[in-house]
């Protein structure tokens, strides 16, 4: 996956991260949704860690596509 192809599938996990967050404003989530949720948001976290690897080894003079999505595990510990 190349950084168009990445920054395409952010803006899509994005656009379904907002639609459920909106379509259900006010009124909670079902545990399906939330999972869902909770699923769009690690896949986003990966994503742009993965831009962020490919961006940092691009200028390092490496291989951009030696980069790898990284597990949920580690993404989620990144402090914000």
């Amino acid at each position: 996956m190349d950084d168009a192809e990445i920054v395409q599938r952010i803006r899509q996990l994005a656009d379904d991260e907002h639609a459920l967050e909106q379509a259900h404003a006010g009124k909670g989530l079902s545990r399906d949704e939330l999972d869902r949720l909770r699923a769009t948001e690690v896949a986003l976290d990966q994503c742009w860690d993965l831009l962020r690897q490919r961006r940092a080894r691009r200028n390092a003079g490496q291989d951009p596509d030696d980069a790898h999505v990284r597990p949920e595990d580690v993404v989620e510990r990144y402090q914000q």
